[in-house]
């Protein structure tokens, strides 16, 4: 994974503090949420955070890192708001998270998640469809309800970032069936898919919180270049993660096809490795045995990625948009330790293994 971008004496601070935080001051009001939907959704919904398993038995699971609920409450401290003021961003920016993994992992026919089996796998893919529409609408509700001016505007932005957000994902499945993407094709794919909602999670506390349009706007800066960040050690892992840490399978993004970081910059790199790896490709998509490939095979196209530079040239982009994220920030006035949290998330996002 890329080193952290992050000077040497760079005041300490817990970032694994400052992730529970946010979830235990989101947790109960998203179960709270969760649990106004109608059965089953509301048993399907459970298992699919990790409250329960398949069975309907609480379980201690595996909510996810929590890093867009950390960045809402700790935005509403950037106006000396409470961070209890960023709480209903907060759990609105992960309700429309979560409806987008439902959708994915059905789109993407991933079967694991979190190191169990996904909601569509388990429930079948109606269910899947209908709890992520569900949670989608909940997102709404939990800010509008709070019938404030400010809820009206951070209900506007996070409606805008989940537009952007699903413009991404259909980017993405178009891209599984071409030959060839560019590098800006990607990262425009991912700046919508993952930076488009880290950024509303970045400001929609501060805006509950009263801060102005110009602040808002600097912290969604900071959200959407630590969004590509955060996507492109995604994609590292997605070749070359470990699947003890990711939940995932051995090179889940080749098997997926995915066009993502590594792949797109090895073959837009030149040279002998990239012009084989874009004639396998190439091959591989018109393979009908493609599903019943070895691990050899896969691991043969990953080190072909690493030959043609996609490996080096993405970990240096997670380091470049985390740098562009740290600079946005000098854009708003704020308290040094509000200042300093975030940066410590920026830094954590680019030395995470899942």
């Amino acid at each position: 994974m890329p080193p952290a971008a992050t000077p040497a004496r760079r005041p300490a601070v817990d970032v694994t503090a400052l992730l529970e935080r946010g979830r235990n001051l989101a947790t109960p009001v998203l179960r709270a949420a969760v649990d106004r939907l109608a059965p089953p959704m509301d048993t399907v919904a459970a298992y699919h955070f990790g409250w329960i398993d398949a069975a309907g038995n609480p379980v201690d699971g595996d909510g996810g890192k929590a890093v867009r609920p950390a960045l809402a409450v700790l935005s509403a401290e950037v106006t000396g708001a409470a961070p209890e003021a960023g709480v209903p961003g907060a759990v609105a920016v992960e309700l429309v998270h979560n409806f987008s993994l439902l959708h994915d992992d059905l789109m993407d026919g991933d079967e694991q998640r979190r190191h169990r089996d996904t909601v569509w796998k388990v429930h079948g893919p109606a269910q899947a469809i209908l709890v992520g529409d569900a949670l989608f609408a909940l997102a709404g509700e939990v800010l509008l309800e709070l019938g404030t001016v400010e809820a009206g505007r951070a209900a506007r932005r996070l409606t805008a970032a989940t537009r952007a957000l699903i413009d991404g994902q259909a980017q993405d499945i178009s891209y599984e069936h071409r030959d060839r993407v560019s590098v800006e094709e990607c990262l425009e794919m991912e700046g919508n898919k993952t930076g488009s909602l880290l950024a509303c999670a970045s400001s929609i506390g501060a805006v509950l919180g009263g801060a102005d349009d110009t602040t808002a706007d600097a912290l969604e800066r900071y959200g959407y270049h630590l969004g590509l960040a955060f996507q492109a050690v995604d994609d590292l892992l997605g070749i070359w993660g470990d699947p003890e840490a990711t939940g995932k399978q051995t090179w889940s993004d080749l098997r997926q096809r995915k066009k993502s970081l590594p792949v797109v910059a090895a073959l837009a790199a030149g040279g002998p490795a990239s012009e084989q790896l874009g004639d396998i490709l190439a091959a591989d998509a018109k393979s009908s045995d493609f599903e019943n490939f070895s691990e050899e095979e896969f691991a043969a196209r990953a080190a072909l990625i690493e030959e043609a530079g996609g490996r080096e040239w993405t970990a240096a982009e997670a380091r470049r948009q985390h740098t562009i994220a740290i600079e946005a920030l000098d854009a708003v006035d704020m308290p040094d330790r509000v200042r300093d949290s975030f940066t410590a998330l920026a830094d954590f996002v680019v030395v995470r293994k899942r």
